[in-house]
């Protein structure tokens, strides 16, 4: 059943939002910062740092802690600088959240969702994905493991979509970034929420200039 669940929720066809953000790639590329395969992996494995130590300690605090789900997703607004980050995380938090609550009738996902909707919650991605995947019984390193995965299968499917990469070779970087991503997991998993950090600054300035580009595919 864990099995089957965690590959229902990794599928592309899981509604959650998440492709309509490329993370600052977008940005990046009309900045000109995107040299090339090389410049598209080195993006990747910041990426990847990016959200093992903004995420992860999120996902792990509400996944031990639902009750305390409201604390955290404040605590995680007040650390997302950037505005646009900050939208995209709880873009993408609360359509996960909606999904769940619709695909599976858990009172603890429906809680959530009606704090969402009631905007007693701002919605943010990783500590609302913990409390949700605790929820669902999915154990707390396949929870950060999948929300790793999200974020590096979001950066390979932007660059397709921007004309960066192309389709099989988006997924051979996914492939041959799998041990960094466990490294990352490895490094980050068990981060208290003091740690949280963003190791990447230069990928959230990227994306903080994603509004000012004259013309946009993606949110963020």
């Amino acid at each position: 059943m864990g099995s089957w669940l965690l590959l229902q929720l990794a599928d592309a066809a899981f509604p959650t939002g998440g492709f309509a953000h490329s993370a600052g790639l977008e940005a990046a590329a009309q900045l000109g910062e995107i040299d090339g395969a090389a410049g598209l992996r080195a993006f990747a494995e910041e990426a990847l740092w990016q959200a093992g130590f903004t995420g992860l300690p999120f996902v792990r605090a509400s996944h031990e802690a639902p009750g305390r789900v409201g604390e955290h997703d404040a605590l995680c607004h007040a650390c997302l600088s950037s505005h646009v980050q900050s939208r995209a995380s709880r873009t993408q938090g609360r359509a996960f959240v909606a999904t769940t609550a619709r695909v599976f009738p858990l009172p603890e996902i429906a809680a959530l969702d009606e704090q969402v909707r009631g905007r007693r919650l701002r919605g943010h991605l990783g500590p609302l994905q913990g409390a949700a995947l605790r929820a669902l019984g999915v154990g707390v390193e396949d929870a950060q493991r999948l929300y790793l995965h999200q974020a590096l299968r979001g950066v390979g499917s932007a660059a397709v979509r921007l004309g960066l990469s192309g389709p099989h070779e988006a997924q051979r970087l996914q492939h041959a970034l799998g041990p960094l991503a466990e490294r990352v997991l490895s490094t980050c998993g068990e981060l208290p929420l003091s740690a949280v950090a963003q190791p990447a600054p230069l990928l959230d300035l990227f994306g903080s200039l994603h509004d000012r580009l004259y013309a946009r595919l993606f949110q963020s």
